[in-house]
């Protein structure tokens, strides 16, 4: 068996923000009688206005994504131009970028809360597919930088970095919020939820801010008995909860520390896929189908901790930031029906089967950063990094007796798989802008980095060929990755850039059979990805209307990729892809209270090579879960409507043309293609009725009942059918769903 393991000037209201507003002080009016508000973009690890950042960067505040009840990615990603994620279970997603992806085990997407780094930097621990998808209750907004970031935020983040940026303790006065809600599902249960937060000042230099929530959601597919799985109703709930909680210390205006902590758990049931047609992908059943014969689950908990503190030294400023984080998963995968029978043929004994998997990634960081205090010709920023992390994979294969979680004590071991692993990084990091008049601008960045891994692997257990020590092999490589953008400013509101910046992947070892051909790699590579991007930002200075447009070309080289040595999965280097494409981001806001906004994707990303057997992709293939063109309207009217209550409706509307399915070898040569997606449009309404210290929120997603799918995944690499009837099972999007919600503010 195999392991495979700024300042920015915000728009009261407005929805998500690509394009800068004018630069105006905070909650000035401008002359049309729009309200701005400033929020804080740091990007590139200092503050700066927006449209003084040379590359495409996507904000979307925290008062945006209450007000839409995004709780998860997958609920803002209406909002981010060329953003995707492919899912099927809430916490375990793929995060997509400009199209880089091939199916690999390794993050393209590095995420980020606030200065702490979160997830793995290896391929050997799953890190693709457990990107952190933290609650956005009490944030100060998600910032999305698209393109590779490798000079400044570093390894695995070649699409580009996910960063969620936490509201910081206020010293000035108590704040308190809470929030309940409910939400029904068409074919489901009930789904309800409850937030709250408090920030409470201890003195005129010390304040604690905690937050907490709980989200129960519903279930919506049933399992029908289909070749004799279970007969249950809304399998696949899951419950969320958690809280963060952050004290500030700042003494005086030159000296800060803020210690802060994040715990949250995620709990599924079975995944939220259906049974689909191979060819259609309608759903097999007329309605959200799955077979389950043993019940499946997948808890993932999530613990970030760290210390910032921050010192005005004069000639710099100089900040610290200490961190630890881990990210936990267990889950128990049903696999039943692909070989249970195979059990019974060896052993003469009727049985259901399913994989026990837990992934354990711990990771300590330290990062010192050194930046220019004061503005002037050349600005610049230094610093160093340092992460030590351990990971381990664990499998094993239970057989139970049919109907029960009970394990068949006659037979024998079937199969244990574990996997640790260790890496080390150091780094260092420049940044600097050179000032040459008082329009052009030039930035450069650089980063050397130098990693060092280990791993081992041991197997035991009759479908593992019995026990097996595969010794430590370690790996070291140095990375240097750079950025150049100069950045022209027409006016005060309007720029033009182009950027030239590279990003990388770590390699690292394999840990190998001992009868693996002498020629095997026992290390493989990073792979690297050159972004060749232009962009304008342009804005009225009214504040009525802005637009953030940007086309790019993606060179990626060495791919890193899944083979199959001995059934065993080994990671490899590939060869090359592609994307070239153009994001844009539209807003106007043509009188108080109104706001509309559109933003469309365009992304043609393909393979230039052939990958490996195991992965199925060949040249001129397009790359997975990248839709081609992709755009969403949004639209929001407030207005007063007593002295003391303010109205609002709103609404989006969110396109996707058919896209690449996970490769699939079998099917491509039956048919000659790669399997395709489907295109779909997901319509969301809401309204609501603000007293002040209080308000009520309606609210319908997905309101047509669209189906669209978020990911697939159909056959073993031998060709086995996984799922009844050679079904193909196909992430899903929640069907239609009402719910209200009640939140006070003090």
């Amino acid at each position: 068996m195999g392991t495979f393991r700024n300042t920015l000037l915000l728009a009261t209201g407005m929805m998500a923000v690509t394009a800068t507003a004018p630069v105006m002080a905070q909650g000035q009016t401008s002359s049309s009688g729009i309200v701005l508000e400033e929020i804080i973009v740091t990007a590139q690890k200092r503050r700066q206005t927006l449209i003084d950042v040379p590359q495409s960067v996507s904000v979307v505040s925290g008062a945006t994504l209450e007000k839409q009840q995004a709780n998860t990615i997958q609920d803002y990603l209406k909002l981010v131009p060329g953003l995707q994620l492919a899912q099927d279970t809430p916490g375990q997603g793929r995060l997509v970028m400009r199209g880089v992806n091939t199916g690999g085990v390794a993050s393209t997407v590095s995420v980020y809360m606030d200065e702490t780094p979160f997830g793995s930097s290896t391929a050997l621990a799953n890190g693709a597919i457990l990107a952190g998808d933290f609650d956005t209750f009490d944030i100060s907004r998600v910032e999305v930088l698209r393109g590779p970031q490798g000079t400044l935020y570093g390894a695995s983040s070649l699409g580009g970095v996910l960063k969620y940026i936490t509201n910081e303790p206020n010293p000035q006065g108590v704040e308190s919020r809470s929030r309940v809600g409910v939400e029904t599902v068409k074919g489901g249960d009930l789904s309800y939820s409850g937030n709250t937060m408090i920030n409470m000042p201890m003195s005129p230099d010390f304040a604690v801010r905690a937050s907490g929530y709980y989200r129960k959601t519903g279930g919506f597919i049933d399992s029908i008995g289909t070749a004799g799985s279970d007969q249950a109703s809304n399998i696949n709930d899951s419950q969320s909860y958690g809280g963060r909680i952050s004290a500030l210390y700042a003494p005086d205006s030159g000296f800060s520390l803020r210690l802060s902590a994040l715990l949250q758990d995620i709990k599924a049931d079975a995944p939220s896929t259906v049974e689909s047609d191979q060819e259609s992908i309608a759903m097999l059943y007329g309605r959200p189908t799955f077979s389950q014969f043993v019940p499946s689950f997948r808890d993932i908990r999530y613990r970030v901790y760290n210390a910032t503190a921050q010192y005005e030294a004069g000639f710099a400023d100089i900040l610290s930031s200490t961190s630890f984080s881990s990210q936990k998963q267990a889950s128990r995968i049903d696999l039943t029906y692909n070989l249970s029978s195979l059990i019974q043929g060896a052993f003469g004994t009727p049985n259901e089967l399913y994989m026990g998997q837990d992934t354990n990634v711990e990771k300590f960081t330290q990062e010192l950063r050194l930046t220019s205090s004061e503005p002037g010709p050349f600005e610049w920023l230094i610093g160093g990094y340092y992460v030590h992390e351990k990971a381990e994979l664990l499998q094993g294969y239970t057989a139970v007796t049919p109907g029960t979680l009970t394990p068949i004590a006659a037979l024998p071991l079937l199969a244990d798989v574990r996997l640790p692993s260790k890496y080390e990084e150091f780094a260092g990091f420049a940044n600097a802008t050179v000032h040459l008049d008082e329009q052009f601008d030039v930035d450069f960045g650089a980063r050397y980095s130098h990693n060092r891994q280990k791993a081992s692997q041991t197997t035991d257990g009759a479908l593992a060929g019995g026990t097996s020590v595969y010794p430590d092999i370690r790996s070291s490589e140095s990375v240097f990755t750079f950025s150049a953008a100069p950045k022209y400013k027409l006016s005060e509101n309007a720029s033009i850039y182009v950027r030239v910046a590279k990003g990388y992947r770590p390699g690292g070892p394999n840990p190998l059979p001992p009868t693996a051909p002498a020629d095997t790699l026992r290390q493989f590579d990073s792979d690297t990805l050159i972004s060749y991007e232009a962009g304008a930002k342009v804005q009225s200075a009214d504040g009525m209307f802005s637009a953030d447009l940007s086309v790019f070309h993606l060179d990626w080289r060495d791919i890193q990729l899944i083979a199959v040595v001995n059934d065993y999965g080994i990671n490899v280097n590939g060869g090359k892809a592609k994307s070239d494409g153009a994001e844009g981001t539209l807003t106007f806001r043509p009188m108080r209270g109104l706001e509309l906004s559109a933003n469309a994707a365009y992304t043609n990303a393909k393979l230039l090579d052939d990958t490996t057997p195991v992965i199925g992709g060949y040249d001129g293939d397009r790359l997975p879960f990248t839709p081609k063109f992709s755009a969403a309207l949004n639209g929001d009217y407030s207005w007063d409507l007593t002295g003391d209550i303010i109205a609002s409706v709103g609404g989006s509307v969110r396109f996707l043309s058919k896209q690449q399915a996970s490769y699939d070898a079998t099917y491509r040569a039956a048919t000659g293609h790669q399997r395709q997606l489907p295109s779909y449009q997901v319509i969301d309404l809401r309204a609501g009725l603000d007293f002040g210290n209080f308000a009520l929120d309606a609210y319908a997603k997905n309101v047509g009942n669209s189906k669209g799918r978020t990911s697939t995944a159909s056959r073993l690499s031998s060709g086995m059918p996984v799922f009844p009837g050679g079904a193909l099972a196909t992430g899903i999007i929640r069907p239609q769903s009402f719910g209200l919600s009640l939140s006070t503010n003090y």
